[in-house]
């Protein structure tokens, strides 16, 4: 998804002039694809333990590899990440390294902090669209999905705690301070306020009406899973994840018409 939205970004930045930035753009998606995957590979190393009971299928736990040979795999994937990011040019290079050491500080101290780790990914997420900004200098525009995507994000993160509330053994998550129901109350105010600034791309980016439509359906799905995720927080989280990839399109669309 990180490196669809880095192409997205080149799409609604450079419509079809987007060839004349092949080289940028093929190395922006690679260091978004190599950056995140670390990330996910490092969490699963730190999350090795309350993952035996939150998930147990994903690798670590389920013994497919070993806990030292994942620390490798990451440092490796984050160091060939940032070297690829220099090529594109200097705030690109920043902005990468930026997001390195966001995600070694979340693993590192903020992910038991609960609140301030659900901020820190949601900010890791918005920084994919700033990332892509950098490439076509369209910082401004971008600066706006990068802030849709922060608090949609955000509201799925805390959703996301309280599905892994029972494994949660260390960490002060939101909704175990709070309260589930709090929480959840929390996590819909969040993907409300990503809603309502659904439609600034139209009114202050000239994206055309389409994208209005487009968005609209995605908006619609947000709403669906704020309403089920009083009774099912998987399925809750899943369309959320289901919404930020129509927002994606609605995101494209707008920008090409």
């Amino acid at each position: 998804m990180g490196s669809i939205a880095v192409f997205l970004t080149g799409l609604i930045a450079q419509g079809l002039n987007i060839s004349n930035f092949l080289i940028s753009l093929s190395l922006g998606m690679l260091v978004v694809f190599l950056i995140t995957a670390a990330g996910n590979v490092i969490n699963d190393y730190f999350d090795r333990e309350s993952d035996l009971i939150n998930h147990p299928e994903r690798p670590i736990p389920a013994g497919e590899i070993r806990p030292k040979n994942a620390l490798i795999y990451s440092v490796t994937l984050f160091v060939v990440g940032v070297i690829l990011a220099f090529p594109i040019n200097l705030c690109s290079f920043i902005v990468a390294i930026l997001a390195v050491a966001l995600l070694l500080l979340y693993e590192n101290s903020l992910k038991n902090e609960g609140f301030a780790g659900n901020i820190t990914i949601s900010i890791l997420v918005g920084m994919i669209f700033l990332f892509g900004g950098t490439i076509f200098g369209q910082l401004s525009l971008m600066s706006l999905l990068a802030l849709m995507a922060f608090f949609s994000n955000l509201g799925r993160e805390i959703i996301k705690d309280v599905e892994d509330m029972v494994g949660d053994i260390n960490r002060k998550t939101l909704p175990k301070k709070i309260g589930r129901r709090k929480a959840l109350l929390m996590a819909m105010i969040f993907i409300y306020i990503s809603i309502a600034l659904s439609p600034l791309p139209y009114t202050l980016f000239s994206f055309s009406v389409f994208y209005l439509y487009a968005v609209i359906f995605a908006d619609a799905i947000f709403i669906y899973a704020t309403i089920i995720q009083f009774k099912d927080v998987h399925m809750a989280q899943r369309w959320i994840k289901y919404g930020m990839i129509t927002g994606l399109i609605a995101y494209l669309i707008g920008g090409l018409t």
